[in-house]
Formats: C-alpha cells, sequence, structure tokens
C-alpha cells in the first residue's frame, strides 16, 4: 500500500523529479489502462496454455517446455502487482484466468495465488474480492484443488509445495467468508484432509497444515461435524492422537499439529451424535491412559474428557468413565494441580475448572452403583476430598470478591460521569467475573449442593463444619447458585433442580 501511495501521490501532484520510466503500477493505477491489464492477463493464458500443453507433448523431457516455463514464469512476476490492487479483481473474472490460476497450484509459481487471497489484501477492496471469491466458488474451486492435491506427488518438494500453498488458499477463503467452511467439507475436502492425516508418512508442514484446516472447518459449525462423524472422523482423530499416550511430541510444530487435533476433537464433540461414537471408539481409556502416564498429552485429555461427559448427552460417557477405574485418575487431579501443568502454558485455574466440570457432569449423570461409587470419593481418607473442594471454594470466593470490589468502583465511576450502565455493559461485567474464576466457584458451589444432597450425613456436616469454621457462609453459596440457575437459563450444562439447594440449610 505505501508502493501505491507514493505513485497516487507522484502522479497527482506532479512532483518535480527525474523522469522514471512507466512502471507496471503506474499503468494499473490509470483507469484507461486497463486494455494493460487485460493484454497481461490474456498473455497468461496463452503461456498456461502452451506450457501445458508442452509438459503433456515431452513429459520426459524438459529441455522441449524449458523455454515456455521461463515465459510464464517472467508473466506471472509481472501480474504480482495484481495481488496488490483488488479492485481489479474482477479483470480476472471476466477474462476468465481463474482456471488458469488454479492451474498453478502445481506449478513452481504458486505464491501468486496465495497473494490474491491474502487476508488482508482481500479486506482492502472487499467489494473486488467478493467478486473473485464468488468466481471461485461458482466453478467450484474447492472441488477442483481437493482434484488436484490428490494427483499431487508430495515426495516432490515442488508438488508438496503445490499441496501447501492450496491449503493456504484454503485458509484465506475461509478466514475472509467463514460461511464456505461447509460447502468445501462437502466438497471433498473433510475426506481428503482425514486421509491425509492418517496417511502413514513422515511429520511435515503439510500434516500440520491439514490439522489447522481440518480445526478450522469444525470451528463453531454442527453441520462439518456431523460430516466428520459419519466419515468415522472421530476414529481418525483417536487414533493419530494414540501415539502421544507414551511419547512427547519431538518438535514444536508436531506438539502444534497434536493440539489442534485435540482441538478438532473438542469441537466434535460439541455434537451430541459424536460422543456415542467417541464412546464406541474408546476414546474414554484413550483419554484415561493420557492422564495417567502424566506426558503433555494429558492438558488436553482433560479438556477432551470434560467435553465428552457435560450435559445430559454425556451420561454414557460418564458411566463408563467410572466402569474404567477414571475415578482413581481423576481425582488425584483434583487434589493437587500437577507443577507441569504450568510448564506447558496451562494455569491453575484452567485445569481446576476442568477437573470440577468433569466431577460435576459425573454428579448429574451418574445413576445407581456409579453415583454411589463416586460419592464413596468424597468419605475416604477423613473426607479429604470435601476438605479439597472447600479450600477451592475460598480460593474462588476470594478472586471474585476482589473482582467484584474493582468492578463496583467502576460502576460507581461511570455513574458519577453520568454514563448508562446497560444490559451489555451488564453482560461484559458479569464475563469478568466468570474470567476471574466465577465459573470454578460456580462448579464448586454446585458439586457442594450435590455432595450435601445426596443423604448422606457425614459430607453435609463437614461441609457445614469447614464454613463455620472458615466464617463461610450458607446464604453466599445459595445466591451463587442462583445466579448460576439465571445465566444457564435454557443452556443444558447442568439442570440443577432448585430444591437441591435446600439441602444446605
Amino acid at each position: 500500500m505505501g508502493v501505491r501511495c507514493l505513485a497516487q501521490g507522484h502522479l497527482s501532484r506532479g512532483i518535480a523529479g527525474p523522469r522514471l520510466e512507466p512502471t507496471t503500477l503506474d499503468l494499473l493505477l490509470n483507469r484507461s489502462n486497463h486494455y494493460t491489464v487485460k493484454k497481461m492477463i490474456l498473455t497468461f493464458e496463452k503461456r498456461s496454455y502452451k506450457n501445458q500443453e508442452l509438459r503433456i507433448k515431452f513429459p520426459d523431457n524438459p529441455e522441449k517446455f524449458m523455454e515456455a516455463e521461463l515465459d510464464l514464469n517472467d508473466i506471472i512476476q509481472e501480474m504480482h502487482v495484481i495481488a496488490t490492487i483488488p479492485e481489479l479483481y474482477h479483470l480476472l473474472v471476466e477474462l476468465n484466468a481463474v482456471h488458469s490460476l488454479l492451474g498453478l497450484l502445481s506449478h513452481d509459481n504458486t505464491d501468486i495465488l496465495n497473494e490474491l487471497t491474502d487476508i488482508d489484501t482481500l479486506h482492502e477492496s472487499e467489494e473486488g474480492a467478493e467478486v473473485l471469491i464468488d468466481a471461485l466458488l461458482e466453478g467450484q474451486v474447492v472441488a477442483l484443488m481437493v482434484q488436484n492435491m490428490e494427483r499431487l506427488d508430495e515426495t516432490v518438494k515442488e508438488e508438496a509445495d503445490g499441496v501447501y500453498n492450496t491449503l493456504a488458499v484454503i485458509e484465506n477463503m475461509a478466514e475472509f467468508r467463514p460461511g464456505l467452511c461447509t460447502e468445501a467439507a462437502q466438497q471433498g475436502l473433510m475426506q481428503w484432509l482425514l486421509k491425509r492425516i492418517k496417511a502413514k508418512m513422515p511429520f511435515d508442514a503439510n500434516k500440520l497444515y491439514c490439522s489447522e484446516i481440518l480445526a478450522i472447518l469444525l470451528q463453531n459449525n454442527d453441520k462439518t461435524r456431523e460430516l466428520l462423524g459419519e466419515m468415522d472422523g472421530i476414529d481418525v482423530l483417536l487414533q493419530q492422537l494414540s501415539v502421544f499416550k507414551r511419547h512427547n511430541p519431538a518438535t514444536a510444530e508436531e506438539q502444534e499439529m497434536m493440539e489442534n487435533l485435540f482441538d478438532a476433537l473438542c469441537s466434535c464433540l460439541m455434537l451430541p451424535a459424536n460422543r456415542d461414537r467417541f464412546l464406541r471408539g474408546e476414546g474414554l481409556q484413550l483419554m484415561n491412559l493420557m492422564l495417567r502416564e502424566k506426558k503433555m498429552s494429558r492438558v488436553s485429555a482433560l479438556k477432551v474428557l470434560d467435553y465428552g461427559v457435560i450435559g445430559p448427552e454425556g451420561s454414557d460417557n460418564c458411566h463408563k468413565f467410572v466402569d474404567i477405574l477414571g475415578l482413581r485418575t481423576i481425582f488425584p487431579l483434583f487434589m493437587k494441580t500437577p507443577k507441569k501443568m504450568k510448564k506447558v502454558g496451562v494455569s491453575d485455574k484452567e485445569h481446576e475448572e476442568h477437573v470440577c466440570s468433569i466431577i460435576a457432569s459425573m454428579l448429574r449423570n451418574l445413576k445407581g452403583q456409579q453415583r454411589s461409587r463416586l460419592l464413596s470419593k468424597f468419605t475416604e481418607n477423613d473426607c479429604e476430598k470435601v476438605d479439597r473442594l472447600m479450600e477451592l471454594h475460598f480460593k474462588y470466593l476470594e478472586a471474585v470478591q476482589l473482582a467484584d470490589k474493582r468492578i463496583e468502583g467502576e460502576k460507581h465511576d461511570m455513574v458519577r460521569r453520568g454514563e448508562i450502565i446497560d444490559d451489555a455493559m451488564d453482560d461484559e461485567f458479569y464475563l469478568r467475573r466468570l474470567d476471574a474464576g466465577l465459573f470454578v466457584l460456580q462448579l464448586v458451589c454446585y458439586i457442594m449442593v450435590e455432595i450435601c444432597n445426596a443423604g448422606v450425613p457425614q459430607l453435609q456436616q463437614r461441609v457445614h463444619q469447614i464454613l463455620n469454621l472458615r466464617g463461610g457462609s450458607v446464604k453466599i453459596v445459595r445466591h451463587i447458585m442462583r445466579v448460576f440457575l439465571f445465566y444457564l437459563n435454557s443452556m443444558t450444562l447442568f439442570l440443577c433442580k432448585n430444591e437441591n439447594i435446600v439441602a444446605l440449610q
């Protein structure tokens, strides 16, 4: 943009100086010279066709198409300037150059298409970008790109680069227009990604990129989550992640891929149907092993387990987790937050949130013998789990009270300035309270309510005893639960019953 502005200033103000030869950019900036752009595109089309024709005719004799290759490279270099001016993208569409550009995906000069779809460039002129993206989608661009990637041999560096650049184009388009993720997945991209991820090939940049694109496709999209489930994608993800149950990723890049696959799995588990696939694919057993092995994967395995058991749809997973002796795994993590968590960038709050959420989900979903086994965990060793629960209660109560004090001060200042505190501002303040630890506090209070209402006098007495010793208040717990229920509204995170709160009275 700086070069462009400089050129515009030079042309419009007629600054005196040495006479410069007109550049391609100068010509493009002059609307009367669209003919030059058209000529450039048509030349590109002609050279692209000739190069392709010679490559097909003499596949084993590079000397025969070397000159055509150099000619094509020259015009591609000239065309790079178009990528800096997206308002001219319509000419690419009008002159039917889109398909020829897609043909470059298997060519050494694939960077031109990447530049055309660069997200920053697309946002410079959204009108021009929309025209190009529309043309690409109308031409079934994703299906064409998938077909192209299918035939590429990634053992050849140039063709592996072609795959990488294709994925870059897909990422750019998805970021500019998130709505195309569903269409892209349905046009064969989902199937290709799963196939590429499970391919028995050495880890490389392309496998990392595939994991990233897969996570993008699944984000906030039930249709792509369902499609992945129908393609046995849950099993693919579990198989790929199983490598890390006893071994840490060898490099930072491989660690990033592992985290992308975990994110994809968590996203998939937002769809209830996929939780059953996760159960049948022995996903619980794998997460349980990862939690016990204490490798890098343990952090993300805890998050996946949380997603797998949450809500009424997680009932079967909750029961299975108890059956595979998962209580022996989760309660040591509840009793003490591992120091290694901090080393991999996970805060104590995040860890304690997931553990408390898992225990709360089990209290909500478990029935019969499995529920009794869970409750017995709170009574063993002189109710040490209850002591830890109350420790977390006071820890997060203090953190939330500090946040509330700051928020009240801000509200007071706003009222003094005559500003109105509307619903949007109230929601923002509530989110800040959640970030300070309110959600963990709510989970802890929910667990307190459940164990006090479980018909085990020993648990209720211990909760009241610690509340009284530390100056706690049952009224505060009841208030926290009422606010929790109010904000949950129609959500199915926990279908708590108001009468359970009476157990604390």
